[in-house]
C-alpha cells in the first residue's frame, strides 16, 4: 500500500481539529530599555515611549511579535530575521520627540519610516514647507501634530489633508486635520425604492371642511 492509501484508511479514526486555533506563541517578560526597546532573541522592537523602564510581557510568533500591557496589545511587529536588528515605529517615540524636536533629523525612527514608506515624500514635503515658514523648532512641532492625527485618522486620509493644505499655502495642524476628515466623507448612498411603494401613495387632504368653521363665525 501507498502512503497515501495508509493515510486514507487511517483518516477514518482521526478526531476532528479543534475549532479553537492553536496558540504557538512563546510567552516570555522583557523589560523596556531607556530607548524603549524590547529586546527579543537579540533583536529590538520598539514600544510606546511611556513604557520605557518598565517589564512587559512578550509574545514571540513565528511571523510576529507582540507586547503587551495585560491584556491589550500596545505593539505588534514583523518578528526580525536576524539578529541585532532593530524594528522600530515612529509613532512610539511622537511624545518624547515632540519636547526634543531638534532629535526628529536624526532619529533612527525616522530612517526605519522613510525605509518602509510610512514616512512619505509628502510628510517630507510638508516638513520642509513648514520649517521655512515657522522655524526648524515650530515646523517640526506642526509635523509631529499631523503625525500624532494619523493615532485617530488613516494614514491615506492624512496625506490626502496635508496635500490639500500645502495647495491652500497652509501648514497648520488644524488645517491638515480638517482636510483629512473631509476626504473621508463620502456621499449617501441614493437606494432606490422601486415602484412597489406606489400602492401607498394617498390623495392630498382637503381643507374645504374648516372654510365651513370660518362661516359660522
Amino acid at each position: 500500500m501507498t502512503v497515501a492509501e495508509h493515510f486514507a484508511l487511517e483518516a477514518q479514526m482521526l478526531q476532528p481539529l479543534p475549532v479553537e486555533a492553536f496558540d504557538s506563541a512563546r510567552s516570555m517578560q522583557c523589560r523596556v530599555d531607556s530607548k524603549s526597546r524590547v529586546c527579543v532573541r537579540q533583536s529590538f522592537y520598539s514600544v510606546p515611549i511611556r513604557y520605557a523602564g518598565r517589564r512587559m510581557q512578550v509574545r514571540l510568533g513565528a511571523e510576529a511579535v507582540e507586547v503587551l500591557d495585560g491584556s491589550r496589545a500596545v505593539a505588534v511587529h514583523p518578528r526580525a530575521a536576524h539578529k541585532h536588528m532593530q524594528i522600530l515605529v515612529l509613532d512610539h517615540y511622537l511624545e518624547i520627540l515632540a519636547r526634543k524636536p531638534g532629535a526628529l533629523p536624526n532619529a533612527t525612527a525616522l530612517a526605519r519610516a522613510r525605509a518602509s514608506g510610512a514616512f512619505s515624500e509628502v510628510h517630507d514635503r510638508f516638513w520642509t514647507t513648514a520649517r521655512e515658514r515657522l522655524g526648524d523648532r515650530e515646523g517640526t512641532n506642526a509635523l509631529i501634530e499631523v503625525l500624532l492625527a494619523q493615532r485617530q485618522l488613516p494614514a491615506a486620509a492624512v496625506i490626502a489633508g496635508m496635500t490639500a493644505a500645502m495647495s491652500v499655502h497652509s501648514v497648520d495642524p488644524a488645517v491638515v486635520a480638517i482636510e483629512a476628515r473631509k476626504h473621508l466623507e463620502t456621499d449617501a448612498v441614493i437606494i432606490p425604492i422601486g415602484e412597489h411603494l406606489a400602492r401607498f401613495d394617498r390623495p392630498a387632504p382637503s381643507l374645504d371642511r374648516y372654510d365651513s368653521l370660518l362661516e359660522a363665525q
